[in-house]
């Protein structure tokens, strides 16, 4: 289960920000995870429940923004959702898509008390 790994990463962010901060408690997480990502969010939230447990994160809420997958024609430039991973232009049919977002796995904001 990858979930671990991202969110061992995720709380070693979170503790690193916190320590420097002199926070008593982190509250919330703020995460964008891309469609694409392969990020099972329950698995997360279960995973990161369980190493949080006894540091300053304990009981934090990760809140994710889920990022669509977006691309972009190589060929004639528009940018539109890509569907069903199929990354091929249906406007130009011409085209391959670039990816212009949905991979994403960030931490975008904490709140701490």
């Amino acid at each position: 289960m990858h979930e671990m790994a991202i969110a061992e990463g995720i709380l070693s962010v979170a503790l690193g920000y916190g320590e420097k901060n002199k926070a008593k408690r982190i509250g919330k997480i703020a995460l964008k995870i891309g469609e694409m990502s392969g990020v099972e969010i329950d698995a997360l939230n279960f995973s990161f429940k369980i190493i949080a447990a006894g540091t300053l994160a304990e009981g934090a809420e990760l809140a994710v923004e889920r990022v669509p997958l977006v691309g972009k024609c190589h060929k004639c430039g528009r940018e539109m959702p890509v569907k069903d991973y199929n990354f091929w232009c249906p406007y130009c049919e011409n085209g391959v898509l670039n990816i212009v977002s949905g991979r994403e796995m960030q931490v975008a904001y904490l709140e701490v008390e």
